[in-house]
């Protein structure tokens, strides 16, 4: 093997432009295949946290309430429950689930909430909202308000209120000033605008009051249990196998980000594929350029050929050095552009701190080590077809031409 190696070694520095050359679209290969794997990645994190972000993972609610038959026997017919009935539903023995779901494994923040619809008013100025009423320390633990804050202050104490800042510029409102709330239970309450949040998704920024629980239970008129519990994990992926499990443990309805967001999912799909493809042409391109020089190599060195069959070499020896000159021009392309690419995507900003218009590059999900050993797999592939054709060589032939 080691007398093979240097034969390979040799026929490659005997033309070092050309193996340069080579080495050089060997890594250009392997770059782009980097910089595909860090850009698709990169763009795949970004999306999920701009989307889900600032939203719960799962959503536990009360279980769906079956309407009763209008008459036993009448198929078809049924009764429709009173919209006023159906208007909040509770969860009153909400206390006692959330030991229970805080201590899955995954679960990093729970927070029980009371919501409803209301109208703001300013003046003659209304604005519908959803009013959510949360705990005054958990106001962070699904959407970072805290971190979004452009005015003000999270404190939901007495009688204030967090906003988002497209319903404080439609109502015209800063912190410190005074708008009404009018629920849809006929509720009404005087607040005083605490903070102002952007989050960047219009319909929390326009539309999103949050409130300490306490008020809410004073606006809605709902003394115990909550509406709903939102829950919060590392890893956004595990909601579907968390929700079930919730669902099965308390038995209420438990619903993952991931049914609300089918078309979010679909373009990471799209995303993740379009990359695979891009990364393949890559590949094919090494594949293609190795077995080009190669074979150019092989009626270049017939002479060479006829003399190692002459002197004794067998055909396999042969075959085994032009598989070898692949693979190490695989592995020096693949160190250099692997390398090359972990320097250049360094420089990029991550993919949270990117800014708008910027490439969202993870220098950590380059695929370095499968970007080298495809590599290394696909140039002793491409040595296949140049090896055997240089191990069919007829010596004689070979060394008169």
């Amino acid at each position: 093997m080691r007398y093979v190696l240097k034969v390979g070694m040799r026929h490659l520095t005997a033309s070092p432009g050309q193996t340069a050359l080579l080495t050089l679209g060997v890594a250009a290969g392997v770059f782009i295949f980097v910089f595909m794997s860090a850009l698709i990645g990169g763009l795949a994190d970004l999306l999920v946290a701009r989307t889900i972000g600032n939203i719960a993972h799962v959503s536990v609610e009360p279980a769906e309430r079956q309407p009763d038959a209008l008459a036993p026997g009448t198929p078809g017919l049924l009764l429709a429950q009173q919209r006023a009935a159906l208007r909040r539903e509770q969860m009153r023995t909400a206390a006692a689930f959330e030991p229970l779901i805080a201590g899955l494994p995954g679960v990093v923040a729970i927070s029980p909430q009371i919501t409803g619809n209301a109208f703001a008013v300013v003046g003659q100025a209304t604005a519908p909202v959803g009013v959510t009423g949360v705990e005054p320390d958990r106001v962070n633990a699904i959407a970072e308000i805290g971190a979004r804050l452009v005015a003000g202050s999270t404190a939901l104490t007495g009688g204030s209120v967090l906003i988002g800042s497209r319903l404080a510029a439609d109502l015209g409102l800063r912190p410190g000033q005074a708008l009404r709330l009018r629920t849809d239970a006929g509720a009404e309450r005087v607040v005083q605008v605490g903070g102002v949040f952007e989050i960047g998704v219009d319909a929390l920024d326009r539309r999103s009051v949050f409130v300490s629980l306490s008020m809410a239970r004073t606006l809605f008129a709902q003394t115990q249990g909550v509406s709903r519990i939102e829950v919060k994990l590392a890893d956004p992926d595990d909601a579907p196998a968390l929700a079930a499990e919730i669902a099965a443990r308390t038995g209420l309805r438990a619903t993952p980000w991931t049914e609300g967001n089918a078309q979010l999912l679909e373009g990471l799909r799209a995303q993740a594929n379009t990359g695979t493809v891009i990364k393949g042409f890559a590949l094919v391109t090494i594949v293609i350029g190795v077995a080009s020089a190669l074979m150019l190599s092989t009626y270049r060195r017939r002479p060479e050929i006829g003399i190692m069959r002459t002197m004794g070499a067998s055909r396999r020896f042969v075959v085994a050095v032009f598989v070898a000159q692949g693979a190490l021009i695989g592995l020096a392309g693949a160190l250099v552009g692997a390398g090359a690419g972990y320097l250049a995507l360094s420089t990029f900003p991550p993919p949270g701190a990117v800014s708008a218009g910027g490439l969202p590059i993870d220098v950590g999900q380059g695929g370095y080590g499968a970007a080298i050993a495809l590599t290394v797999v696909a140039s002793v592939l491409a040595a296949i077809l140049p090896a055997r054709a240089a191990a069919r060589t007829d010596p004689a032939e070979a060394i008169g031409s």
